[in-house]
């Protein structure tokens, strides 16, 4: 009976994330209504409840998830101050002339501004109204538009420093923990978000290449699709101007990446420097006043309170569910699967790939990931990898109809001509490539746990 009520309990939640409830109050409303019915049924018990204000109070005091709104407030500081827009005119200059060379220049900025904000919704939506007008106006086919502005505007989410690997790497260390001690290990090793950030590096830019790749393709065997532009219509390259565009994002993107990878800052001290360097970033495009400061400020508010409502809710959720012995289930589940450890694997990230098209990431990291994480751990996968691979199958959430963020944003950019089908369409080929690209990382495994080894020696 406890156990088909921790079924009940994961069905149900989905059920009303799927409605349309806040994720916040949905996984605590609904545990704590489940955990009400089972203490009256006699099938859960009530002092698992108790361990609730150790948890929280763990939230508040941790280090790690101080990254989130460094992060955000970087991310959100460095849109107010117009670099996408000055990269984004300077890279098509630079490539304009080429076939397909307005969606190789998106690809860059796409990257760079990845590895410097990391906001969905800011890229996409920045991208969209920035570039997707002048691509539709030059004879560039509006489903491989679009596609290209969804897929690289997600790139944040993969290419460090990223939130989703934030809050996946204290997921992911909790879980590791876990599973160590259940193995008998009592003085558990740790793996942390600056592992995750290091064993996603080389990943994230090989997604930005085969992107590349797929756009050149295209443009080779149906230049029609892609047409180039004339030079005089682009004028000339003006290289003061790409180098003012280009140095400063890259001085940022290397104090804060190369502080972590040099090992002389955590990720949480990483994310403090990036937030300095945007503000001085502001400052030199003259972008830095009290009104930018206030945006700025209310942005980061309210996207942090929104991940920490969460995270409580997440460890709401977390307890019921194990106190119906819902990870009991979900080992035997595991165990009874054939191919043991590589078939719970491929289960696991299809049922991640599945929930994408309905849920969206911080759900599927905060409902999914601490059930399956520990259970998967402790049949001995390296945590670091599958974090990443996680990570990489996470992203296809973003992408896939009907509820891909990154289609909501661009939709709210894209002109009536385009047909939201178009867009579905134009992001089908990208999702193959986030595919195609798990499965490399799947056969080359050292492509995520090479970089790490030679960083910390893990």
């Amino acid at each position: 009976m406890a156990e088909l009520m921790a079924i009940l309990l994961f069905i149900s939640i989905c059920a009303a994330l799927m409605a349309g409830y806040p994720v916040a109050f949905t996984l605590g409303g609904v545990s704590l209504l489940f955990a009400g019915l089972g203490i009256v049924t006699g099938t859960f018990d009530g002092g698992y409840l108790s361990a609730l204000p150790n948890r929280l109070f763990g939230i508040m005091n941790n280090q790690t998830m101080l990254a989130v709104p460094l992060f955000v407030f970087m991310g959100v500081m460095l849109e107010k101050s117009r670099v996408a827009e000055d990269l984004l005119e300077s890279m098509s200059r630079l490539f304009g002339t080429l076939r397909g060379g307005l969606a190789i220049s998106v690809c860059v900025v796409g990257a760079l501004l990845a590895a410097s904000t990391g906001i969905v919704g800011a890229t996409v939506v920045t991208m969209g109204l920035l570039a997707l007008p002048t691509m539709l106006r030059r004879g560039y086919d509006p489903a491989i538009s679009t596609g290209t502005l969804a897929a690289t505007g997600t790139l944040g989410q993969i290419i460090p420093p990223s939130i989703v690997l934030v809050l996946l790497g204290d997921v992911m260390s909790s879980a590791y923990q876990q599973a160590q001690l259940k193995m008998g290990i009592f003085s558990p090793k740790t793996v942390s978000v600056g592992d995750l950030f290091v064993g996603a590096l080389l990943p994230g830019l090989l997604l930005v290449g085969l992107y590349i790749v797929y756009i050149v393709a295209v443009a080779v065997l149906q230049p029609k699709k892609l047409p180039a532009l004339p030079q005089e219509e682009l004028g000339p390259i003006e290289w003061g101007k790409l180098v003012n565009a280009l140095v400063p994002p890259l001085l940022l993107i290397s104090a804060v990446l190369g502080s972590i990878l040099a090992g002389y800052a955590t990720p949480t001290e990483a994310a403090a420097l990036g937030a300095l360097g945007a503000m001085v970033l502001a400052f030199y495009k003259g972008k830095l006043n009290f009104a930018q400061m206030r945006d700025v400020a209310y942005g980061t508010t309210e996207i942090s309170a929104m991940v920490f409502l969460i995270l409580i809710g997440a460890s709401l959720f977390s307890l019921v569910f194990r106190g119906f012995g819902g990870e009991v289930l979900i080992e035997d589940v595991f165990a009874q699967l054939p191919g043991g450890v590589l078939g719970a694997f491929f289960v696991v990230m299809l049922v991640i790939f599945l929930l994408g098209f309905i849920l969206d990431f911080i759900e599927i990291t905060f409902v999914v990931v601490p059930i399956v994480g520990p259970v998967l751990l402790a049949m001995g996968l390296d945590p670091v990898w599958l974090g990443v691979m996680i990570a990489l199958n996470l992203q296809t959430s973003f992408l896939t109809p009907p509820f891909g963020f990154a289609l909501f944003y661009l939709r709210g950019v894209t002109p009536k001509s385009v047909s939201t089908s178009t867009i579905y369409k134009g992001v089908v080929p990208f999702i193959l490539i986030q595919l195609l690209l798990l499965v490399i990382a799947y056969q080359f495994p050292g492509l995520v746990t090479w970089l790490p080894e030679q960083v910390y020696g893990k």
